[in-house]
């Protein structure tokens, strides 16, 4: 009988745990490149615009006001690094760097629901900014990077570790 009430509860937890909306904190900062279209160079920049700006923006164990900082001390230095990696591909496409509260589109990632609105974050339009995006938050700090890394990410909880060990 143990056992059933405790598996009944994780069932319970996993359900309401999947079908939960994700809402993001007020006191984030998101970050999202979009590429131009989603022909195979467009991508190929995005992710090569990523891999860029990455070095710059994460860091780690940043407060919400350090990461703010290090968003507009950097701004000039994103926007000439972009410059110099589209010139260095022969790449002629036009970009706007926004920073500030931008639209965000309704989005499921990995089971969970992102809710659409304005939220505080660095946006990098390519182009026309019509193809997919990258999307991570800055702060606080749910997102690394590493282009070339083939495995995703994934995450656990001690809670769900726990009970798998138990069955």
């Amino acid at each position: 009988m143990k056992k059933m009430i405790i598996f009944i509860s994780i069932f319970l937890f996993l359900y309401i745990y999947n079908s939960y909306e994700y809402n993001i904190k007020e006191d984030t900062i998101r970050f999202r490149v979009i590429s131009n279209s989603n022909s195979s160079k467009d991508i190929l920049m995005k992710e090569k615009t990523v891999k860029e700006i990455s070095k710059i923006l994460f860091k780690e164990d940043l407060s919400y006001e350090e990461t703010e900082k290090n968003i507009y001390d950097n701004l000039k230095i994103i926007e000439n690094k972009i410059n110099i990696l589209f010139k260095n591909n022969n790449y002629n496409q036009k970009f706007n760097i926004l920073y500030g509260m931008n639209y965000f589109p309704k989005k499921v990632f990995n089971g969970k629901t992102y809710n659409e609105g304005e939220y505080k974050s660095l946006v990098i339009e390519i182009g026309e900014a019509k193809g997919n995006n990258y999307f991570c938050i800055l702060y606080p700090s749910l997102c690394t990077i590493d282009i070339d890394e083939k495995e995703e990410s994934k995450y656990k909880f001690k809670l769900i570790e726990i009970i798998k060990n138990i069955f």
